[in-house]
């Protein structure tokens, strides 16, 4: 276990250190066509249903129909937000929460 958290941390730091570059172009982006906030967080249950916020680049909008309801997933998703979800980059922040060792590198992603 403590050999898996070490793994964890050090490569997630390399992998944070490495990616900043990526992580600031898409951040830039998602402010430009999508708006604030940049980062999309929520509380899912961590180990031993210990809650935690996770966090993701934004990839959707926050349009609500005339009710105040949000708008399907489909209608909020933006093209740029497809590309982002496409190519991965919205789980980059996720490796800040390996380093708080809410997640690990390898493993199964808490569900909602």
């Amino acid at each position: 276990m403590l050999a898996k958290r070490f793994f964890d941390l050090a490569l997630s730091v390399i992998l944070l250190v490495a990616l900043i570059p990526a992580m600031i172009l898409t951040a830039c982006l998602i402010r430009w066509k999508i708006g604030s906030p940049v980062l999309f967080r929520q509380t899912r249950p961590g180990l031993n249903g210990e809650p935690f916020t996770l966090y993701k680049f934004r990839t959707m909008t926050d349009e609500r129909d005339e009710a105040g309801n949000l708008l399907s997933d489909e209608k909020r998703l933006t093209k740029t937000g497809r590309l982002i979800r496409k190519t991965s980059l919205d789980e980059l922040p996720q490796l800040i929460n390996v380093i708080k060792g809410d997640l690990s590198l390898v493993g199964p992603r808490p569900l909602l």
